[in-house]
């Protein structure tokens, strides 16, 4: 099994397509060895040439008698595969592909990179990119790139480690985290990914002993099972992978006929796997920046009860305010805490955040006196001070260090990030002690917040679930199904559908009716028409056998008139049933993530609120609560101004029963919808409830 050492740590490279120029592609990353000084053995190939930048140069691989771990190719894209068939041969280990004019421009190039990917499968040789800007190894001074970030900021070991799809952005990445201090141990780009992935190379630094934060970037998955492997190794390491993914996916033809699909686009399945599998995602490069670098402690707070110790009562309301937005929890001070910081300072706010007010010039001793009984008595899971531009003072930085410092003696393992606005030199100080300095005092509750979320993730013991899928394999009939056929599907995977009938001609009304007060909604049932109220096909409200008789003459004239191609297998009849909230209930396979299951409000609520929560598949009855939960709706759910709450046990029961379903059937089922369903206090059931303008309740699946 490749390791990132074999990859990031070889002993010897060849340079194909190495040019004596250094601003050249070709001569950037010789020119950035020699002066860095790589131990290990270079080797320019070059045929035109008998030496590039001082070092002998050969004609191809083969020529090279000593053994080569690791080839760098960097001539026009016709030649790549000749010159991998020659590493093959060569036994080389990874070969490295800047050329471009593959797959990103299709047609010949796609042929190449099939060509490529073959290679790479049959050999064994791991290859990265090809159109890629390569890596580097700060701590072995291996530059197999042509980044010119390297000329300007020569990386400093650390940490820290970068994968990046974008060569141009990972460069961004890296340069800004250098700017900031970040000491940045492996930097990797993959390109085109024709074989290592975003997903592999953050598997690769979770698994590597030197690195302990990871950043990384990327615009798409290929492989999401690898992909969720990587952030499974690196949580499991208790380490956190930083994540930037942009780009939404474009919604297609067939998503236009369902919620589900449109709903479950590409961006929203991506939160929900990152968030699942201990990830956390940043929306800007300064938020990926200020978590990276507030990793570096290695602190990572268990809960999200946040203390606040300020010298400004406003500093204090911000990042409360901020906290709230985040999810936190600024809880007060108990009542004997708030009496002890009162006897220290009368006019002080000792309730959370707590204010030493500008007392604090006078008497430093208050800061380790506020912070200590903050922690013992306040239990708070860390710390954040605001000390504005005091820190700063030539006069106060240092006793102001000296009191933090006396007032963590003891709680050695919480986090206190400092918001101080202090010359570097200061800042650095305050780092070698311990104590993370961000300016801004929202992006320090951001970075706080983010550290709390890995620290939830790093302690969570979630026991892997025992799904046997053949229990809930289900028979599906070799046809092209109608809404009959798969609302007996889903009953059949306990799903909660009422009872339908299949009429295909008057007389079978007759013994449908009785002396009772039901009322019963009838609808065409042809499943090449989407949207059945469009063609008149759906009547609701039948009290008796008389309106039904009318109701089935009715829907097969509207029928015959507006969609006269249809393959009409009769029409479908369902008791009616009111009161309770509109859900909806749905699956589909997303095609990197594999099985998806998703709830939230819906009928007319589905498309304006686009209040829903979505899940891999299959999901634990806790998984399925916590749905619930996430929903900004969640009240509704367990009742609110005096209304009784739902039969939560019955809605998490048809969440997982779904989520089986399509786990089990990912291969039969394309996907499912089930919009409305009800929840009411006593029961949960997909029906009709009202008139719609357009026909919401169907379950979609492929014909054989």
């Amino acid at each position: 099994m490749t390791t990132l050492q074999e990859i990031m740590s070889p002993k010897s490279i060849a340079i194909v397509g190495a040019s004596d120029n250094k601003a050249r592609i070709g001569g950037r990353p010789l020119a950035h060895m020699i002066e860095q000084k790589f131990s290990g053995g270079i080797f320019p190939i070059n045929p035109n040439r008998d030496s590039v930048q001082g070092i002998k140069a050969y004609s191809s691989l083969l020529d090279v008698k000593e053994d080569l771990d690791f080839i760098l190719v960097a001539v026009p894209s016709q030649i790549v595969v000749s010159v991998l068939e020659q590493a093959v041969e060569k036994k080389a280990k990874t070969a490295l592909i800047f050329s471009s004019g593959f797959s990103e421009i299709g047609g010949q190039g796609q042929i190449y990179q099939n060509q490529i990917k073959k290679i790479s499968k049959d050999s064994g040789l791991r290859v990265i990119g090809p159109n890629c800007l390569g890596l580097f190894n700060s701590a072995t001074n291996f530059y197999p790139t042509f980044t010119s970030t390297i000329d300007r900021a020569t990386p400093k070991p650390g940490g820290i480690s970068i994968a990046s799809q974008s060569g141009a952005y990972g460069s961004h990445i890296y340069m800004v985290a250098h700017q900031r201090g970040l000491g940045i141990r492996y930097w990797m780009t993959t390109g085109n990914e024709v074989d290592l992935s975003v997903g592999e190379t953050i598997q690769l630094m979770a698994e590597d002993p030197d690195v302990h934060s990871i950043m990384a970037y990327a615009e798409s998955v290929k492989d999401g099972e690898q992909f969720t492997k990587a952030l499974d190794t690196a949580r499991s390491e208790k380490k956190p992978v930083i994540f930037m993914k942009v780009g939404r996916s474009e919604v297609g033809a067939a998503a236009a006929n369902s919620h589900t699909a449109s709903l479950a686009g590409e961006d929203v399945i991506y939160d929900e796997v990152l968030k699942a599998h201990g990830a956390y995602r940043v929306r800007s490069t300064e938020e990926m920046l200020d978590v990276a670098y507030a990793t570096k402690p290695r602190i990572f707070p268990a809960g999200k009860n946040l203390g606040i110790v300020t010298i400004s009562g406003g500093g204090g309301v911000l990042m409360a305010d901020a906290a709230s937005d985040e999810g936190l929890i600024v809880g007060p001070m108990p009542e004997d805490a708030q009496d002890e910081l009162k006897q220290l300072v009368p006019f002080a706010s000792p309730m959370n955040p707590v204010d030493v007010t500008a007392q604090f010039f006078n008497d430093l001793s208050l800061i380790p006196k506020f912070t200590d009984l903050m922690l013992s008595k306040g239990g708070y899971d860390a710390l954040i001070g605001f000390w504005t531009s005091v820190a700063g003072s030539p006069v106060l930085s240092k006793p102001l260090l000296s009191s933090l410092k006396q007032a963590m003696k003891g709680y050695e393992d919480k986090l206190f990030i400092n918001c101080m606005v202090a010359p570097e030199e200061y800042v650095k100080m305050y780092e070698k002690e311990g104590f993370p300095c961000i300016e801004d005092p929202t992006r320090a509750i951001i970075a706080m917040s983010a550290l709390m979320f890995f620290g939830e993730k790093f302690n969570l013991n979630e026991a892997k679930q025992d799904f046997k899928k053949n229990d809930y394999v289900i028979k599906i009939p070799e046809k092209k199904l109608n809404e009959i056929d798969c609302s007996e599907i889903l009953r059949a995977a306990n799903l909660p559908v009422v009872k339908s009938l299949q009429i295909k001609n008057l007389d079978d009304l007759s013994s449908l009716f009785k002396n009772d007060d039901t009322k019963y909604v009838m609808k065409i049932l042809s499943s090449d028409i989407q949207h059945k109220t469009e063609v008149g096909g759906v009547i609701l409200e039948i009290k008796n056998i008389d309106q039904a008789r009318e109701a089935f003459k009715k829907i097969h004239k509207n029928v015959n008139e507006k969609a006269p191609k249809a393959i009409i297998d009769g029409v479908m009849i369902s008791p009616m049933i009111k009161g309770g909230i509109e859900c909806i209930l749905g699956a589909k396979i997303d095609p990197v993530f594999g099985p998806i299951v998703m709830f939230g409000l819906g009928g007319i609520y589905t498309e304006v609120m686009k209040d829903i929560s979505f899940a891999e598949a299959p999901v634990s009855s806790e998984k399925a609560e916590k749905m619930i939960l996430s929903l900004k709706s969640k009240d509704v759910f367990f009742g609110t101004r005096g209304q009784p709450s739902v039969d939560i046990k019955s809605l998490i029961t048809a969440i997982v029963n779904l989520s089986n379903l399509i786990a089990a059937n990912f291969d039969r089922i394309d996907q499912v919808e089930m919009n409305p369903i009800l929840v009411s206090e006593n029961s949960v059931c997909l029906l009709y409830t009202s008139p719609s303008p357009r026909d919401r309740t169907r379950a979609r699946m492929p014909s054989s």
